[in-house]
């Protein structure tokens, strides 16, 4: 089968690898119908994260189960079913306390599981799931192909941008700012309108982005940084700035620009993936600012924002700016390197 591997930054290729085989009565296999990048997926790429050897990459997918396990109880062959970024028994102690991404059992696609057996990564044709009943969730019934787009943002994005909201504590009629306008922030600004924010403000410089943000239920847009930005943050909002901040990037200055943009006692629920972040612990003392966040356990929410989902009360598939086919994807991950896209869905 194909499958995408990193070679080395910027060296993106799809190649013939084995197709996957059930180790585990546990097991299932998962053929892909729809894949996408993540930003994640571009600290790699850029060579930020280091790239030691060829690996396989890709953690967002839906598809149809072919194989299962004789363990197997809850999917079966046929069902649609959605993939979270990581795999889970959904059964431990830290998954029973909604914390499946530290699932004593669990991990990550494109690595090992907890036996020894190679996991594949989810932007190819074929998957293995470990721990199938715990990891995967099957839809009532086949999707449509417009409804493909929407439940994919489930394995990752959406349920991201909805635990930056939820670990903030979004509350109806409360203010918003959301730091970050790619498809996580996007998703954050979604979440909190869906969580009966008052007031959004969404920190975008492109317009196609502030298009969306609106979409999605951005009341103002800021396009400024810094002091500026969070001067303009607070003109806004009652001149004290924002009850809760999303932080959806993970830079030194994403966080930075959070915590000027809330309020005294104001709360950030942040989701970017941390590079040279430091804190101002007795800036956040003085301001009594909380923080909160951190790898979003997207297997607890999947449940909780699937119906709204499959009725159209949201659209998050709208993150999707480009589609092309598996055997492109290294036009799609250049598109979003250069930012030429939002997000890009790999159809199969």
């Amino acid at each position: 089968m194909r499958a995408t591997v990193l070679h080395a930054p910027r060296d993106i290729r799809l190649d013939d690898v084995a197709a996957p085989q059930l180790q585990l009565d546990t097991d299932a296999v998962v053929r892909v119908v729809a894949a996408c990048i993540c930003g994640s997926d571009l600290w790699p790429y850029r060579g930020i994260n280091a790239v030691g050897e060829p690996a396989r990459i890709g953690h967002e997918f839906v598809g149809i189960v072919e194989q299962v396990g004789a363990s197997v109880s809850t999917v079966a062959p046929g069902d649609f079913v959605i993939a979270p970024f990581t795999f889970s028994d959904n059964t431990c102690q830290l998954c029973e306390r909604g914390v499946h991404t530290s699932c004593t059992n669990g991990g990550f696609w494109g690595t090992t599981d907890k036996q020894g057996h190679a996991v594949d990564g989810g932007q190819g044709e074929v998957v293995r799931v470990p721990w199938a009943d715990g990891t995967l969730v099957a839809t009532p019934s086949q999707p449509s192909q417009a409804m493909v787009a929407q439940l994919l943002t489930l394995s990752d994005v959406f349920p991201t941008g909805h635990h930056a909201a939820v670990s903030a504590g979004v509350t109806a009629g409360s203010t918003v700012a959301v730091v970050g306008d790619g498809a996580v922030g996007l998703s954050a600004v979604l979440a909190a309108k869906r969580l009966g924010a008052g007031r959004i403000v969404a920190m975008s410089r492109h317009e196609d982005r502030q298009r969306l943000a609106r979409g999605f239920g951005a009341d103002e847009i800021v396009a400024e940084r810094g002091k500026e930005g969070a001067g303009a943050v607070r003109e806004i909002l009652d001149g004290i700035g924002a009850d809760f901040v999303l932080e959806c990037v993970g830079t030194a200055d994403s966080m930075k620009q959070a915590m000027l943009s809330a309020r005294p006692g104001g709360r950030i629920g942040y989701v970017g993936v941390p590079h040279d972040v430091v804190l101002n612990v007795p800036q956040m003392f003085g301001r009594n600012i909380g923080l909160a966040g951190g790898v979003a356990p997207v297997r607890a929410y999947i449940e909780e924002l699937l119906p709204d989902v499959l009725d159209g009360t949201v659209t998050p598939g709208d993150v999707f700016d480009l589609t092309v086919p598996l055997d492109q994807v290294a036009d799609g991950y250049r598109a979003m390197d250069e930012r030429t896209a939002v997000k890009t869905m790999l159809s199969l």
